[in-house]
């Protein structure tokens, strides 16, 4: 009961949560996660914050543009690293001494950053938190669930590619949600498609041979929040550092993460002045 006092008290600030998941490993989870923080936070009026908890493959500080920083120690816990005066970053990859250095630690250790992460960053009055995880459903997922719980999280979305092989994880992931109590606010649909930029022939470099993302939403009652087709900018501008949404804002795939963007605020908004009432 302390613990969780002690995490209540930390988070109180905080009016949004949301975590990204998926079951499937390189279905492009922390590029979204990046995404969503860059799209919440072009409102300088919302405060932002990005939490990594990939423990073993922190891929947020490459994509922010944030690679070589390090995490300060103030009086009132380790301060963010922050990409803009309204986002702030908090992931491993700032505690190790070279981008190539190996994470080989054990659940306990892992789980008890995660609570480090929650308990002693000094994130301040936010808007929204967006919690980056791993692929699967296990330790990181549980603990992450359990800290939270301690405050309020209004849901997951969950990051999915067209075929089957990727899906069939995503319904595990969706089936823990369920299982810990975990509001969905709905599934993206990633690398949805390909528009030739000559041609302008659209290319499905994943056949959705099940009916993708769409159908598995319809069977399992589950929203889908859209589908992001590829671009290959999203790629060069993860490895500069940059954001997508700004260098390539005419893109189909801006228009769609602005999108889903417009509908997890929408959700959250709801979700928050339904429990106002309560």
């Amino acid at each position: 009961p302390a613990e969780a006092e002690e995490l209540r008290a930390r988070l109180r600030a905080v009016r949004h949560t949301v975590l990204v998941l998926s079951g499937k490993g390189g279905v492009g989870k922390s590029t979204f996660s990046a995404a969503l923080a860059h799209g919440l936070a072009a409102d300088e009026h919302k405060q932002v914050a990005l939490l990594d908890i990939d423990i073993c493959g922190p891929s947020i500080p490459k994509m922010m543009g944030l690679e070589g920083e390090q995490v300060h120690q103030s009086g009132s816990g380790w301060s963010p690293v922050y990409v803009e005066e309204n986002l702030g970053v908090m992931s491993v990859g700032f505690l190790l001494s070279s981008p190539d250095d190996a994470v080989i630690w054990r659940g306990p250790k892992k789980n008890g950053l995660i609570k480090q992460f929650l308990r002693d960053v000094d994130w301040g009055e936010i808007d929204y938190l967006i919690v980056d995880t791993p692929p699967g459903t296990s330790d990181e997922h549980l603990s992450i669930v359990q800290y939270l719980s301690a405050t309020r999280i209004d849901g997951a979305v969950i990051v999915t590619t067209p075929q089957e092989i990727s899906l069939q994880d995503v319904r595990k992931e969706i089936n823990f949600c369920h299982k810990v109590k975990l509001p969905i606010i709905g599934v993206v649909e990633n690398m949805s498609g390909f528009v030739c930029p000559k041609c302008k022939k659209e290319s499905q470099i994943f056949p959705p041979t099940t009916g993708g993302a769409e159908k598995m939403c319809q069977n399992l009652n589950v929203s889908l929040l859209g589908k992001v087709p590829l671009d290959p900018q999203i790629g060069r501008t993860c490895d500069r550092g940059q954001s997508f949404l700004s260098e390539a804002p005419e893109s189909p795939a801006t228009l769609s993460y602005r999108s889903i963007i417009q509908r997890i605020q929408e959700y959250c908004e709801q979700h928050h002045s339904q429990e106002e009432k309560m």
